[in-house]
């Protein structure tokens, strides 16, 4: 076989074998003109994703905030895994007189799955709750966490708070 010959058998099957990639991808084949977008996409709405404590005394203690998010979908969506970016922090879901959690950080201990339906225009709230101690006396400065919502109406959602830890 000629270096030409190989050259375009090699050529020929990554050619291949990328076609056969880009086909297999989610969404890549919809000449029928439907799509699986999930009918709960969307249908979220969060008041606020950010949230800044200030200045926050390692002497006072924990401190805790609430976001709220509302159903504005006509389809019920799942709440299915609550956790928090640091073991400083945990979160909880309250969705009328349920409550699931609080859940800390993955990775350092269990996070289950919670099945949290919130209904068409109902309001949940995620309660988020920092310990500064948590980290002692090197946990002194700003700090940035994130707490991860994860639903099925897309993408998770992430409620991201700060705070200026002080001695």
């Amino acid at each position: 076989m000629n270096y030409k010959a190989i050259i375009g058998i090699f050529v020929g099957t990554v050619v291949l074998i990328g076609g056969l990639i880009w086909l297999g991808q989610p969404g890549a084949n919809t000449s029928s003109g439907q799509t699986n977008k999930n009918p709960a996409a969307d249908s979220l709405k969060i008041e606020e994703t950010n949230f800044d404590f200030g200045t926050v005394s390692m002497a006072n203690g924990k401190v805790n905030h609430t976001f709220k998010i509302t159903n504005t979908g006509s389809e019920p969506v799942t709440m299915s895994k609550l956790f928090t970016s640091c073991m400083c922090t945990t979160a909880s879901l309250m969705v009328g007189n349920d409550k699931f959690g609080p859940f800390g950080m993955q990775g350092h201990g269990f996070i289950p799955s919670i099945k949290g339906v919130i209904q068409p225009n109902q309001e949940a709230n995620v309660e988020v709750v920092f310990d500064p101690n948590a980290h002692g006396p090197a946990g002194v400065g700003k700090i940035q966490r994130v707490v991860t919502l994860e639903n099925n109406a897309g993408g998770p959602v992430e409620f991201n708070f700060s705070a200026m830890v002080t001695p």
